[in-house]
């Protein structure tokens, strides 16, 4: 039980291989899906075309999160894998996620407090200097 973290391509993260701590603000691109047999999609900032942005590992976002995303390295793209007890448990989030749902996000972490990532696209990287 816990989060169970798939680096996509290890060659993607920044030479400084600068990691988020606890406490830092990180902005993540993503895409979550239920991990069902069509990998069923419920939320995705790529969709919107805005990056999520949060503090990481002080509980404001699920436990897989909060321990998944300080394990990455600025710039990596993975898939991060939530059973249940580390994203909405037995409560689900009605209507979207079913109650015990594993959830599977696949991540972009582009920015760490004031550092983005070099594989950011230039428009994007633009963007991220400035909020």
């Amino acid at each position: 039980m816990g989060v169970t973290i798939t680096i996509l391509d290890p060659a993607e993260a920044e030479p400084k291989k600068l990691n988020p701590k606890k406490g830092d603000t990180v902005e993540i691109h993503y895409v979550g899906t239920l991990d069902d047999a069509n990998n069923t999609p419920f939320d995705s900032s790529e969709d919107r075309k805005a990056p999520f942005t949060t503090q990481i590992g002080v509980g404001k976002v699920i436990k897989g999160w909060d321990e998944g995303v300080v394990q990455l390295s600025l710039g990596q793209r993975a898939v991060l894998l939530c059973t249940p007890d580390y994203a909405y448990g037995a409560r689900g989030f009605p209507p979207v996620i079913p109650e015990n749902a594993t959830l599977k996000f696949k991540v972009h972490l582009r920015k760490i407090n004031n550092e983005v990532a070099t594989n950011v696209p230039e428009a994007d990287a633009e963007l991220a200097h400035r909020r």
